[in-house]
């Protein structure tokens, strides 16, 4: 195991926590309104870089995962890699959706 792989990691999830709550942070701000609401939820899942937005990346990243945990699955009998394929569908076919629908419903004027 590379200590430094699993150390970049780390410190890459902590990075991407401290974003996650910044977010958190700006959602419960009391001047939040519905238009302001529709667009941050927009952009979780539309912004352009990377292409697809957060959601997204976070599903492709699952992707990676179960590609490689198929090439070193002791069985290879997708006991790893079938539910992170799995996850990465849900994120893609649910989560995103439900936030379009969710934005569509606070600013159906936007551009989703």
């Amino acid at each position: 195991m590379s200590r430094a792989r699993i150390e970049r990691v780390r410190a890459a999830v902590a990075i991407a926590s401290l974003a996650l709550q910044q977010i958190e942070d700006d959602l419960s701000a009391d001047k939040v309104d519905t238009e302001e609401l529709a667009t941050i939820l927009r952009e979780i899942v539309e912004d352009t870089d990377p292409p697809g937005g957060f959601l997204a990346a976070v599903a492709q990243l699952l992707t990676t995962a179960a590609r490689r945990a198929e090439q070193i699955e002791p069985d290879r009998d997708g006991d790893a890699s079938c539910p992170l394929h799995e996850a990465a569908a849900l994120i893609t076919d649910s989560a995103a959706i439900r936030l379009i629908w969710a934005a569509r419903a606070l600013h159906p004027q936007g551009d989703i």
